[in-house]
């Protein structure tokens, strides 16, 4: 060894140098140097040695070939711990310059091991020990030379300790352990990404790009009953439906009035003699006459509701009861009361129900009197328009809940569910049967059970007066009548029943722009043309890319485009960005539209001092070339019809394709309530406001008028209604059953006294007043 090198060697800080044989044994040669076998390595000389850390803080550096010492920790092959990792992935400084005076030895030309794309130096190993290494055998220990003590060194990687098989923990300790180690990475990565908020691209995205609402995944949720299909009725156009269900209104109303004034000596009869009442010549005193009396006014009241008494027993026939066949049943029990009770000698003082029927029969009346004008204002109104909208209520539409959605087209079924029977008929079939039964029963326990047969029919007469409610017909007339005049101001018809199912719950309402801004609330403010661009070229370019979004601004433009004499034109890779834009390679010049926040975001340099709240900007190749001035104005149903609907539970869904007609917009100009209302992104708005979507089968109201106004009044009006007849349904029916039971009762205990007419219409009318309130209530919105 020369002077030189053994000086090289003996400074305090060697220089890491290499030659070119060691690099080429290193990296060139390595398959020609493998070992044939492995070799045997004791385990003594790995045992851990404790070494004191020097005071210098720079490690010193020892062995040949600039290897650092990295301790002497055995581990086995194929197992690194997280340490280790963890250092591995940290780059190792490079070595001081030696402060020694000695010249330098010339270096080696030869080229350098480059490091790994990780930005980490690998330390140079010599080649039994990377031999070693390939062979799944630990690295051997360098030796050291006689009469040289080794350097204490301090590795900049932590030891390597090795886990002794099954030495790991187990149960609850060894749980909690675990845990810790899982929170302590957690928190060593928690504010990795902390500051990239900061970044230009994030604020500019943050400032710009208004919020949208994203869908929560579905979940598996019980399978849901569908809507039953309407019965297989022929399918009659609303115009031939009109003039069937005109017909004889006038007729219907005059025999309603004439069975309501019979009603009135009737109750005459009934009560007075309650309350003392003087009673007019012969029937003074005669209670014969009186109840020869009741049973003819009963007769007349039963021949002016014929229609009524026929459609009562026609259900009965063919086994479909109702409350109607209650109530026609309760009649002719009633008029054989009254005419057999002079016949029964020695019977006591009882007055018959006549008045009670024939007050259920003018109520019956009464409320198909109002279901048929509710149906002969639908109809009118259905047919009143040649290209309606149709209006329908799609399943898990938006955010897995379903959504009404309005679109064009002809109103197919209208008639067929216009005929369906309604929601409180639906009801009745069920329990109608069961009062009925009741009454049949508790008669004849009540009578024959008790030994006195001669009470059957005032039994029967009793059970069936009770059970026949008065608002039988009333619980869907009233509501249906009132709701239907109203749908009709605003130009909307409910399409039935069937229409109305399913209604219950929260809903979504499919919101485009036509909706909130019909034809004649947005208009032209103003046009301004930047650079050299030609005035059609900017006017056809810009109609071009609002034609092919959709918009409700395709009408404005079509108008500007006609005025300035220019033309459509061809694009091509037409986009939609959801920061309020659109894009297209038209005649191999990239043409934006879209609003002022669109162009900060593509970076298109706006005139400073531009203060234009609502506009559409055009640039072409990335410079601004023109401007529109919009002018919205909010329609006067807007505002309500949108509070109308968050009250009823109905959220608003703005599916717009305007990218001006966003959820700030609104708020800030309109002051309408936007943080209640729900804005999809812009593949989802394009996707809900679509014509070609599919939509249900049943249809939920047919419109004849532009504007969120009747739609909203049909959304809101279908769900108050049906809300309204299943619980006016519901008190009827329990009514019914609890009116059978006292009956029952009473005619079991033979409490004449008790069970008079005048305490059984109060009980009757009783039940009647929650029906009258809650239809009043559909229209309160």
């Amino acid at each position: 060894m020369s002077k030189d090198n053994d000086d090289k060697f003996h400074t305090e800080e060697p220089e890491l140098e290499f030659s070119l044989e060691d690099i080429l044994a290193e990296y060139g040669q390595e398959s020609q140097k493998e070992p044939d076998a492995r070799t045997p390595i004791p385990l003594d000389q790995y045992r851990d040695r404790e070494e004191p850390e020097p005071a210098d803080p720079t490690p010193p550096r020892g062995g040949r070939g600039g290897k650092r010492a990295r301790g002497h920790l055995l581990t086995f092959p194929g197992h690194s711990t997280a340490e280790e990792k963890k250092q591995d992935a940290v780059e190792e400084p490079a070595p001081p310059e030696p402060k020694s005076s000695e010249p330098k030895p010339p270096e080696s030309k030869a080229p350098k091991p480059k490091a790994p794309s990780g930005g980490r130096r690998l330390a140079q190993k010599p080649e039994p020990a990377r031999n070693a290494e390939k062979a799944g055998e630990p690295e051997p220990e360098p030796p050291t030379p006689e009469g040289e003590e080794t350097a204490p060194v301090q590795s900049q990687k932590k030891e390597k300790v090795v886990p002794f098989p099954g030495g790991e923990e187990k149960g609850l300790l060894g749980r909690f352990r675990k845990l810790k180690k899982q929170a302590d990475a957690y928190a060593d990565h928690m504010f990795e990404e902390e500051g990239s908020e900061e970044a230009p691209e994030v604020r500019r995205a943050e400032r710009y790009i208004p919020g949208v609402d994203v869908e929560e995944p579905e979940e598996e949720r019980p399978p849901r009953r569908k809507r039953r299909p309407p019965p297989p009725i022929p399918d009659t156009p609303p115009q031939e439906l009109f003039r069937r269900y005109n017909r004889g209104m006038g007729v219907l109303k005059l025999r309603i009035v004439l069975l309501f004034l019979l009603c009135v000596p009737l109750l005459y009869l009934s009560v007075g003699q309650a309350v003392n009442a003087p009673m007019p010549g012969t029937l003074e005193g005669n209670h014969t006459l009186q109840l020869y009396a009741q049973a003819a006014l009963l007769g007349a009241a039963m021949l002016l509701g014929i229609d009524a008494l026929g459609r009562g027993l026609y259900h009965l026939l063919i086994l479909h009861v109702e409350l109607d066949s209650v109530m026609a049943l309760a009649c002719a029990a009633a008029l054989a009361d009254a005419l057999t009770m002079p016949l029964m000698e020695g019977s006591p003082q009882r007055q018959p129900y006549c008045a009670i029927a024939a007050l259920a029969l003018g109520f019956n009346l009464y409320g198909y009197y109002c279901k048929r004008k509710g149906l002969r204002v639908a109809c009118r109104t259905a047919a009143s328009a040649s290209e309606p909208y149709l209006v329908t209520l799609d399943e898990n539409k938006w955010n897995g809940r379903d959504a009404y959605a309005k679109w064009s087209g002809e109103p197919v079924g209208f008639g067929r569910q216009i005929q369906a029977t309604d929601g409180a008929q639906r009801i009745y079939h069920i329990m109608a049967p069961l009062i009925l039964l009741a009454c049949l029963l508790f008669s004849v326990l009540a009578s024959i059970g008790r030994r006195r047969p001669e009470d059957i029919l005032w039994c029967l007469s009793a059970t069936l007066s009770a059970g026949a409610s008065f608002s039988s017909t009333l619980c869907y007339g009233i509501p249906w009548r009132s709701l239907s005049l109203r749908l009709a101001k605003s130009g909307a018809a409910l399409a039935g029943w069937d229409g109305i199912t399913g209604t219950s719950g929260s809903a979504g309402i499919l919101l485009t722009d036509q909706d909130l801004f019909p034809p004649g609330t947005v208009s032209l403010n103003g046009i301004k043309i930047f650079g050299d661009f030609p005035v059609e070229k900017v006017v056809g370019v810009t109609a071009t890319l609002i034609r092919d979004t959709g918009c409700g601004l395709d009408k404005i433009f079509h108008d500007l485009l006609r005025s300035q004499g220019a033309i459509y034109r061809r694009s091509q890779d037409f986009c939609c960005y959801e920061g309020g834009g659109v894009s297209a390679l038209i005649r191999n010049e990239v043409v934006l539209v879209g609003s002022a926040s669109f162009m900060h975001l593509m970076e298109v340099p706006l005139p400073q001092g531009l203060n234009v709240k609502n506009a559409v900007f055009c640039a072409i190749d990335g410079e601004l070339a023109g401007l529109f001035a919009l002018k919205y104005t909010l329609h006067g149903t807007v505002e309500p019809a949108i509070s109308a609907l968050i009250s009823n539970r109905i959220s608003p869904v703005l599916a717009t394709r305007d990218f001006n007609i966003i959820p700030a917009m609104l708020r800030q100009r309109f002051k309408l309530p936007a943080d209640k209302m729900e804005f999809p992104a812009v593949e989802r708005r394009v996707e809900l406001s679509s014509q070609r979507q599919s939509h249900s089968e049943l249809l939920t109201a047919v419109l004849c008028r532009e504007g969120v106004g009747p739609f909203t009044e049909a959304a809101v009006g279908g769900k108050r209604l049906r809300l309204a007849v299943r619980i006016s349904t519901a008190l009827a029916c329990l009514g019914s059953c609890v009116g059978v039971l006292l009956a029952f009762y009473l005619t079991f205990m033979a409490a004449y006294d008790s069970l008079t007419p005048f305490n059984l219409l109060v009980f009757l009318g009783m039940w009647l007043v929650p029906t009258i309130l809650i239809s009043n209530w559909v229209n309160r919105y």
